[in-house]
């Protein structure tokens, strides 16, 4: 297994699908992607290309060879290593309105119990720009660093709601992005992917519990433990998402999304009037 054997990436973005993305193409028996997200070229660039080719585990069987990390998106320089180290590779950067990219990415670490419930602490542009939240949905600034390494014709970018309507259509351009000849399609995952409504432990409680993690871990698969873990679990009640903070992030996007549509070729300005691409 060489670093040319990788054929594609998926880079990005956070909350927009890529999980579901990512099933979707393991079921295809010509596509081969390891589980995990590696991180290589963002955060462990470090261990070295030794280390990322060990998570494919020899796969070159005839097989389309890819994997999925989020954070290849928005971490500075990971554009600039994954050029220099696969610039034959195809990228694929599935998007999603920034506006509940970002409420979304609030409710998973709210979930988890590490952020509050003060929604406008984290989503709120006037407090202050920056952070994950509003970060993550700078997609223009974060994709311009690939346009400006790698030709337009390996980079597709697919968006959460076209997947949404039609995902066969969005699944059949990935195809074709990878030149896919068999007569085998993409299909679909059926179940959705970590649904922010499935009942969870309360973040309070979640928060509580965090340092016994390590002790419990052997146990997570065990009934028992699972039994125990449906009765404290409860469906999350989220702080809302109201207009006018969501408004105000709109404003905050405004030309990103201008400019992003510029480049893609798409009137995506229906993601600051009712959430939808246009």
């Amino acid at each position: 297994m060489k670093l040319h054997d990788i054929d594609f990436l998926i880079i990005g973005a956070t909350k927009s699908a890529t999980t579901w993305l990512q099933q979707s193409l393991q079921q295809h028996p010509r596509i081969y992607m390891p589980g995990p997200e590696l991180h290589y070229f963002s955060r462990y660039y470090d261990r070295g290309d030794e280390w990322y080719l060990s998570n494919f585990g020899g796969q070159k069987d005839r097989r389309l060879v890819g994997e999925k990390s989020n954070s290849y998106m928005d971490t500075e320089g990971a554009a600039e290593r994954i050029c220099q180290k696969l610039p034959d590779a195809m990228l694929i950067a599935q998007l999603r309105n920034p506006i509940e990219r970002a409420y979304s990415d609030y409710c998973m670490l709210y979930r988890r119990g590490e952020v509050g419930r003060d929604i406008a602490q984290y989503l709120d542009p006037r407090l202050g720009a920056g952070g994950r939240f509003l970060n993550g949905g700078l997609y223009f600034q974060q994709l311009r660093a690939y346009f400006d390494r790698f030709p337009a014709q390996q980079i597709l970018v697919v968006l959460y709601e076209d997947m949404r309507i039609d995902a066969c259509a969005q699944l059949d351009r990935v195809r074709k992005l990878l030149k896919m000849t068999d007569d085998l399609p993409l299909m679909p995952l059926e179940k959705k992917v970590k649904d922010k409504a499935e009942p969870m432990i309360s973040p309070t409680l979640s928060r509580l519990l965090r340092p016994l993690k390590p002790i419990v871990a052997p146990f997570r698969n065990n009934a028992a433990f699972k039994r125990m873990r449906s009765i404290a679990a409860a469906e999350v009640n989220y702080a809302p998402l109201t207009g006018e903070l969501r408004e105000r992030i709109g404003d905050f996007y405004a030309t990103e999304i201008e400019k992003l549509g510029a480049i893609i070729g798409r009137d995506l300005n229906g993601w600051l009037r009712n959430g939808n691409a246009q």
